[in-house]
């Protein structure tokens, strides 16, 4: 009997050894990455993620009837939705209108890994004195990092002119938070550091590294706007998810993703390097020197980052998730801020179908 018993415990221990091996060598499926030069995309389905398949039409009907052009949901890289909406296609170009402020984050990032500036560094070492009309002494308090993160601390009642006679001063850098277009400033002086176009910097450094064919800056008064198809879009949210990484090269340096997708000073804790960020404890609007208290998107993971152009264009990246989520269109509603109760609404539908 003693021999029995023994023998089968040692069948249970050799089937629990077996089956603690073969769960921890499952292994994690890869980030995927469509290949460059090509239209070829790899999908997933609904079902495969156990997502909510009944949730999906509803949130169709929501974005066609919200004004939406194109939609697109990546996990872990593969397209699991893919939707146009009112004529658009997958071959047309749209605005990107200010989520595209990212990409002139992104590119400054690609500049300062190579040596050409530094984000610290005042403005006016690459530009020259008088490319404001603030007083030199205050002028040359503006850096680099405060054109990313919103707080030279020129005046934004202004308008989307940056000729230096809209570009004065209200106050000292870095201790006001102010949405302005003088951000665009950073693409000149990207060009003035490389001793190249900043189109050309652009496309060598961030576009074709990551297959974004296709795409144009396209110059609107004082507004630099890019536009491309959404595909394209979803592209560089993808990147944006891997911390700058493409496969196997580092585009981006990780560091400088991670700083510009985290909380870049104390006045308004939703804003990194052109980023918006979701679960701070207050935000600013732009337009507004009010703080409002809570979650800029309620509904909508703490983790998530966004770019956010007005008329609703929306790069969504939830990090834990393994998610890129694209919106391009008109506005969803009668107005124009970057940010809508169009983001929060979108998240319930959104949260309906992949929880």
């Amino acid at each position: 009997m003693k021999k029995i018993i023994t023998f089968l415990l040692a069948l249970v221990l050799i089937s629990c050894s077996s089956d603690e091996t073969s769960t921890s060598t499952i292994p994690e499926e890869e980030m995927y990455f469509p290949p460059i030069g090509s239209t070829n995309w790899e999908t997933k389905t609904i079902q495969s993620l156990n997502w909510n398949q009944s949730e999906v039409q509803p949130l169709l009907d929501y974005l066609e009837l919200k004004n939406t052009k194109s939609f697109i949901i990546l996990h872990n890289g593969k397209i699991v939705m893919e939707n146009y909406f009112n004529g658009h296609t997958a071959t047309t170009p749209w605005y990107w209108a200010s989520a595209g402020k990212t990409l002139t984050a992104t590119v400054t990032g690609i500049a300062e890994q190579e040596g050409f500036l530094n984000i610290n560094n005042k403005v006016s070492d690459y530009l020259g004195t008088g490319w404001t009309s603030a007083p030199l002494i205050k002028e040359n308090l503006i850096t680099n990092k405060h054109l990313l993160t919103m707080t030279s601390g020129l005046n934004d009642a202004l308008g989307d002119d940056v000729s230096p006679a809209n570009l004065q001063y209200v106050a000292n850098a870095g201790t006001r938070w102010a949405y302005h277009n003088v951000y665009v400033k950073l693409q000149d002086v990207v060009a003035a550091s490389t001793g190249q176009t900043w189109t050309s910097y652009f496309n060598t450094k961030l576009r074709d590294k990551i297959g974004m064919t296709g795409g144009a800056w396209i110059q609107d008064g004082g507004l630099s706007v890019y536009w491309s198809t959404t595909r394209n879009m979803a592209r560089f949210g993808l990147l944006a998810l891997n911390k700058g990484k493409w496969e196997n090269t580092q585009v981006v340096p990780q560091v400088y993703m991670e700083n510009a997708s985290a909380t870049s000073q104390n006045i308004n804790l939703a804003y990194g390097y052109l980023w918006w960020l979701n679960g701070k404890a207050s935000y600013h609007l732009p337009q507004s020197q009010i703080q409002f208290n809570g979650k800029l998107i309620p509904s909508a993971p703490n983790e998530v980052y966004c770019a956010l152009g007005k008329n609703d264009q929306k790069i969504y990246i939830v990090p834990s998730k393994k998610l890129v989520i694209i919106r391009m269109g008109e506005a969803a509603d009668q107005t124009n801020f970057a940010l809508t109760d169009f983001d929060e609404v979108l998240w319930q539908k959104i949260n309906a179908v992949i929880n």
